[in-house]
């Protein structure tokens, strides 16, 4: 009677082994992010730097910080992040009229970095304007 639980014990163990492998091997894999975006930074001299983003933000912002490279800063309001600082250029609106907008496709965006939805396909631009 024992050797059948035993022999039993070590089939069920052997089962559960080659069923957690399977799953491993041909179950779900990670995926980097749901959306498939682009963010370009152009700069004073209209050079344009890209960064293709695989990201599950809802927000820009989010999407900016996992952008590998890409850098920036500014103060935070009442609005969230007003950007000055782009990868290393800063805006001065008071100095010199300049400031970071924010384009979604070729468009003005209607929000602040902290606001603006995060949609799959898009291409989002932080362009230096004065």
């Amino acid at each position: 009677m024992n050797k059948k639980k035993v022999i039993g014990i070590v089939v069920f163990i052997l089962l559960v082994g080659l069923l957690a492998a399977a799953y491993f091997i041909f179950g779900p894999s990670a995926m980097a992010g749901d959306k498939s975006i682009t963010i370009e930074v152009v700069n004073s001299k209209a050079e344009t730097t890209s960064y293709d983003v695989d990201t599950d933000a809802e927000f820009l912002r989010q999407a900016m910080e996992e952008a590998d490279g890409l850098e920036f800063s500014g103060d935070e309001g009442e609005y969230g992040l007003m950007l000055s600082t782009v990868n290393g250029e800063t805006a001065d609106f008071e100095k010199d009229g300049a400031y970071w907008s924010i384009m979604v496709n070729g468009e003005y965006g209607n929000y602040g970095i902290d606001q603006q939805p995060v949609v799959d396909g898009n291409v989002y631009q932080i362009v230096y304007s004065k």
